[in-house]
This record gives structure tokens, C-alpha cells and sequence, in this order.
């Protein structure tokens, strides 16, 4: 059984001593000044060698100069055959490029703005398909509606998700805090469909997600059994004695002495 050999081709000599043809051929791409040492060289194959040259330009740190020279064969003469400024360790680089639908995040929509929706997006199904909320599989058809794709089972794991760990759900500081769990609450009002049996909408119009869908593990301080309140105290009537009374010594000259005169009693 025969096996298959690498050839490693050797480094031709005239191109690793064309040190200086590289230099000057980086230096009609660089800035005066440059480039700046030499940093080595590596085969690429049969008579093909690239130098490498430390750049200089502060605005390309880490990156480096690299001259590919090679030799025709049974020539001479060794010649440039690319030069470009490659990145090296520790190199400052651009981030990996995104199509604009992979780097749009939420809040960036404007007003006017149009997001386009692809016909493969694997958050939606068609309008007549089966459903998997674990019930009954049955075609879904809304009357009135006439919606071409809804959420499929996809869309609804991710909605799930990310409204659990966001700042609705239960992993908050206002909802560790809180007395009890939204899905007691009074004001939770549940969601239809798949969803129902996690999510619901707030609606004390005091809490602070008002009109926002919460977790039913949420909660905040504004639960509609968080307190109960004091009953209220009657205040007591005044009580009057009427049957008792009190012995007062009769002063001279009293009002109820003038009073007689006044009528002619003696």
C-alpha cells in the first residue's frame, strides 16, 4: 500500500537574500521612514519567499509589511510579486463584518424605518399550518385576519426566552424584592394562546410595567395583596350624664338674685 508524500520545497537562497528588493518595494507603499526592521521570512514554495518588515505608522500598530519575492526558473534575476500590510500579533482590527440584519439590535428602528422580513425567517410559520402549543393539533385559521405566517414554535421559544431574562422577568432586583409573584397579582392579566403559561400584561396603572408584558415569576411592590390595610376605627361618641349632678355653693350677689329683684320677688 503505497502512501502519500508531502514534497517540502527547499528555500531558494537568491530569494532569502533579497532582503533589500523587499525593503524597496515596501517603501514605495509606505510612508517616508518606512518600513522599519527586518522581521524575517518564510517559504511559500518552489522559489517563492515572503519578507516580513515591522510598520512604523503609529496608526498600525502590530501590523507588518510583507514582500513576496520569487525567481523564475533557471533565472537569476529574482523580481517582486506582491507586497501588501498584513496584520500581526496584537494587531488592531476592524471588528467581522455583519450583514445589516445580524447587527440590528433592538431599539435601532426609527420612525419611517422599514425592517424587511426574509420568506425563510424560522421565527415564522404560514397562516394554515398544525400547531404545537400540546394541545389538540389543529389548522390554524383566523378569521378576519388574513395573516400570510404567524409565530411558529421557533419564534415563540426565542420570544420566551428573552422576555424571561429580560428586565420583565424574574431575574431583577425589583422582583427579588417583591412580596409575591405577578401571577398571584390581581392585575395580571394573561395572554392568549401558547404563551399564557408564563407571560401576562401588568395592568395597575401604579405599577412600573403598566401595560407591559411581565413574567408570571415577576413581581414588584405594587401586587395587589402586597399590604392589607388597617381597618378603620369608629370614633366613639361623646357620653353625656344627664341623670347626676353637682352641688355648687351659691355666691352673693349671684346672677339669679338680680334676676329676682328685677321681677319684684323679695
Amino acid at each position: 500500500m503505497s502512501r502519500a508524500r508531502t514534497r517540502v520545497s527547499a528555500l531558494d537562497q537568491a530569494c532569502v537574500d533579497a532582503v533589500d528588493l523587499a525593503r524597496a518595494a515596501a517603501g514605495e507603499l509606505a510612508r517616508p521612514g518606512e518600513p522599519g526592521e527586518h522581521l524575517g521570512y518564510e517559504g511559500e514554495g518552489d522559489r517563492i519567499v515572503t519578507h516580513y518588515f515591522a510598520c512604523q505608522d503609529r496608526a498600525y500598530r502590530g501590523w507588518r509589511w510583507a514582500v513576496t519575492v520569487t525567481r523564475a526558473s533557471r533565472a537569476k534575476k529574482v523580481t517582486v510579486s506582491e507586497a501588501v500590510l498584513l496584520p500581526g500579533q496584537g494587531a488592531l482590527l476592524a471588528p467581522e463584518w455583519l450583514p445589516w440584519s445580524e447587527r440590528l439590535r433592538p431599539g435601532d428602528l426609527g420612525v419611517g424605518d422599514l425592517l424587511p422580513t426574509p420568506e425563510d425567517d424560522d421565527r415564522l410559520e404560514p397562516g394554515f399550518n398544525d400547531t404545537d402549543d400540546g394541545t389538540d393539533r389543529q389548522m390554524i385559521f383566523e378569521y378576519g385576519l388574513g395573516r400570510a405566517r404567524v409565530l411558529s414554535a421557533i419564534g415563540k421559544d426565542r420570544t420566551a426566552r428573552r422576555w424571561h431574562s429580560g428586565e420583565h422577568g424574574p431575574h431583577t432586583p425589583i422582583a427579588h424584592a417583591a412580596p409575591a409573584q405577578c401571577s398571584t397579582c390581581g392585575f395580571y392579566w394573561l395572554l392568549a394562546g401558547g404563551l399564557r403559561q408564563m407571560f401576562g400584561v401588568c395592568t395597575n396603572e401604579y405599577a412600573p410595567d403598566d401595560g407591559r408584558v411581565v413574567a408570571a415569576d415577576h413581581g414588584c411592590g405594587a401586587h395587589s395583596e402586597a399590604a392589607v390595610m388597617p381597618p378603620s376605627v369608629d370614633q366613639a361618641l361623646p357620653i353625656l350624664d344627664e341623670l347626676s349632678f353637682d352641688m355648687m355653693e351659691e355666691e352673693a350677689g349671684s346672677v339669679d338674685e338680680a334676676a329676682s329683684e328685677e321681677l319684684g320677688h323679695s
